[in-house]
């Protein structure tokens, strides 16, 4: 530190220094600034007290985030510790020297060689698993499962020549058919960017060859299942939709066949029924939208259901 910036530090101190030094005297001319989170004196290095950081601005373009950062990054769970940039400065900016350099970039080659290629797909795989669950708001331990599903996927070098996002996608769905979670595989396809066909070959792979040694039993979607989702999201009481899934019990009792129709336009059918006779009608482009399937089958699933009843 130069002469000047230590006049502009002794003759600025504010009042909180002023007090520190009434009690703490630790040298003729004490100069107290912060370092490193701490209050010190620069001429004789005495620490007077911790120096907490409250909320910071917030950084919008690459130079203020570096400068403002704090805390480091979370490491992952997979992986090596130590990370090589390919930078020619140091940690605190400093310049690294030729040798230092080319010792760094040996170092930085011999540890991508012995990084895995399980590993690899480690990398670009979790963090497209986790905005995934992110977007269909899925709980966290449905989020584990899939990961576990995945991770014996890549063990097994399945995803050799093979989409990774469609496995990831497929993982997902599995776990939660697993779990019985009320989400619709056209929902998962649509929020990865994944064509349906190659989610639905990924996840015949899984149950085919991962579930079983996982000990998971795959649990297909069923219409009561859905019942209650439609329901909410139409904001019909529970009085109504309660009245939905006994007309679907009634009508399978009665003979309804489920094989071969969509558990999505069964759903869908009852819950438009039960409002209508609910004097809470919706309409039917209100309810196809939602149930995500055509008007013409919910006309169609409606009056299945309605010959079944009476």
């Amino acid at each position: 530190m130069n002469q000047q910036q230590r006049e502009f530090l002794r003759f600025n101190r504010n009042e909180e220094n002023l007090d520190l030094l009434k009690t703490n005297e630790c040298c003729e001319k004490p100069l107290i600034q912060i370092r490193d989170g701490n209050r010190l004196c620069l001429n004789c290095g005495m620490i007077y007290q911790k120096e907490f950081v409250g909320n910071e601005r917030r950084a919008y373009t690459v130079e203020e985030i570096q400068s403002r950062k704090r805390t480091e990054p979370r490491w992952r769970d997979f992986g090596p510790r130590t990370m090589l940039p390919n930078t020619k400065t140091d940690s605190k900016g400093k310049s690294i020297g030729a040798k230092e350099q080319a010792l760094f970039s040996r170092l930085s080659k011999i540890q991508n060689s012995l990084i895995s290629s399980i590993e690899r797909n480690f990398w670009e795989a979790k963090p497209k698993l986790k905005m995934l669950c992110s977007k269909l708001n899925i709980p966290e331990y449905i989020s584990d499962s899939a990961w576990k599903i995945y991770s014996i996927v890549a063990k097994k070098k399945l995803t050799m020549g093979r989409s990774i996002n469609g496995f990831i996608s497929g993982a997902l769905y599995a776990a939660i058919r697993v779990h019985d979670f009320p989400r619709l595989l056209d929902e998962v396809c649509e929020a990865s960017l994944t064509p349906r066909r190659t989610v639905h070959r990924s996840l015949a792979m899984i149950i085919r060859e991962i579930l079983p040694e996982l000990n998971l039993k795959y649990q297909p979607i069923t219409a009561e299942c859905l019942v209650f989702r439609f329901g909410n999201e139409l904001e019909l009481p529970m009085q109504i939709q309660k009245c939905a899934i006994n007309m679907l019990i009634q009508a399978s009792q009665n003979g309804l066949k489920r094989t071969g129709k969509d558990p999505k336009g069964l759903a869908a059918a009852c819950i438009y029924i039960a409002a209508k006779d609910g004097a809470m009608r919706k309409t039917q482009s209100r309810v196809a939208e939602i149930a995500k399937i055509t008007e013409v089958t919910l006309r169609s699933r409606a009056k299945q259901i309605r010959n079944k009843l009476y």
